[in-house]
């Protein structure tokens, strides 16, 4: 089945699109990626949703701000689908169905709380095809932790390349994430910060939420004492699996420092904190394979090989992946599973009780 997933991430840059070919199982084929950025306004409508969801107790509610902000993730993935499909030629009948994952407002699995805006039913009736959202619900109520949610894809690329295992797959978006592959085995977590903690210090101290290439952190000195600090952080030491909210990590206030030495000390920090995992792991891997907007770091990706030593470190761009669109294209791999009945999670991904199917199908 040829099926398009869409995703937009905690580090709120945009709508990452991709279309693949799958049975659920088995990727017979990548196609087109493409990509929708969010505007500054639409980013600081996103920002402002975020802010305001952490007093949220209903995850249906979408008062005020959040019901304009859930309009505007809504508009923007209809708009991306369209470019998308205008761009490369697909047409609505070649396409089985759409993964969509929404916007996370908010990730409270202990209160059995996760918020994902984003109208599935409207994108299904203004694009024609069937849609699956509201991928995490299910296994967030049966008390799973909801996230990593794309470890089975992950073992899916890992299978199909043939990587040697043990293998980790290290997603870096807002969140940093990992999944451990080795055989049947399937273990994941979210890890710490991946790129929010440097994208709002960077938005905050020059005005532009990103530290481009790495080239800030290339140039400071990490300060020690504070990242000794932030790595002491309980969520450290708690066992897998795990999962975080954006905004876990947002008061750990970095005081007053400038740009280059922040960029590298917050870089570490997401190095240190993906490194940290390997304690919990049953072996050492033998690859770390990076995919997500931080594989695009130089500066973290030169941490991680450091840390993380006598392990390979590679970018998923290396082997041939998508690195940009492996999330999205899961979410079309996901979609495929849903519509078969097939797991989404596990208990060595979120802490389910058992193999859990997920997700909501929205007819056109």
């Amino acid at each position: 089945m040829r099926a398009i997933g869409l995703m937009s991430g905690t580090s709120l840059d945009g709508i990452d699109v991709a279309l693949i070919d799958t049975d659920g199982e088995r990727i017979a084929a990548f196609g087109p990626v493409g990509y929708r950025p969010y505007t500054d306004a639409e980013r600081n409508l996103l920002r402002d949703a975020l802010a305001i969801s952490m007093s949220l107790e209903e995850r249906n509610s979408r008062l005020g701000i959040l019901s304009e902000a859930e309009n505007l993730v809504t508009r923007a993935h209809i708009e991306a689908v369209r470019s998308f499909m205008t761009e490369h030629d697909v047409v609505h009948n070649d396409i089985g169905v759409i993964g969509f994952h929404g916007q996370t407002v908010l990730h409270r699995p202990e209160r059995r709380l996760t918020v994902q805006i984003g109208n599935g039913g409207a994108l299904a009736s203004a694009l024609h095809i069937p849609v699956v959202y509201d991928m995490r619900a299910a296994d967030v109520a049966a008390g799973g932790q909801g996230a990593p949610l794309v470890p089975v894809y992950h073992r899916a690329l890992v299978q199909r390349g043939g990587v040697a295992a043990p293998t980790v797959v290290v997603n870096i978006g807002g969140i940093a994430n990992i999944t451990y592959i080795d055989g049947d085995t399937l273990i994941a977590c979210d890890t710490g910060p991946g790129n929010a903690l440097i994208d709002d210090f960077m938005l905050r101290m020059t005005g532009e939420a990103v530290d481009r290439d790495g080239r800030a952190a290339a140039k400071g000195r990490i300060d020690e004492g504070w990242l000794s600090h932030a790595l002491g952080l309980p969520f450290f030491t708690k066992p897998l699996p795990k999962s975080l909210d954006r905004n876990d990590f947002a008061t750990l206030a970095i005081g007053n420092i400038n740009v280059e030495d922040g960029a590298a000390t917050l870089t570490a920090f997401t190095a240190d904190s993906i490194a940290c995992v390997t304690s919990f792991l049953p072996k050492l891997p033998r690859e770390w394979i990076v995919v997500g907007g931080g594989a695009n770091n130089p500066a973290l990706m030169r941490m991680l090989s450091e840390r993380l030593r006598p392990a390979t470190v590679a970018r998923g761009h290396d082997l041939g992946w998508s690195g940009d669109a492996v999330e999205a294209q899961a979410f079309a791999f996901m979609a495929v599973r849903s519509l078969k009945g097939l797991p989404l999670t596990f208990p060595g991904t979120t802490g389910a009780p058992k193999p859990l199917a997920g997700g909501v199908l929205a007819k056109p």
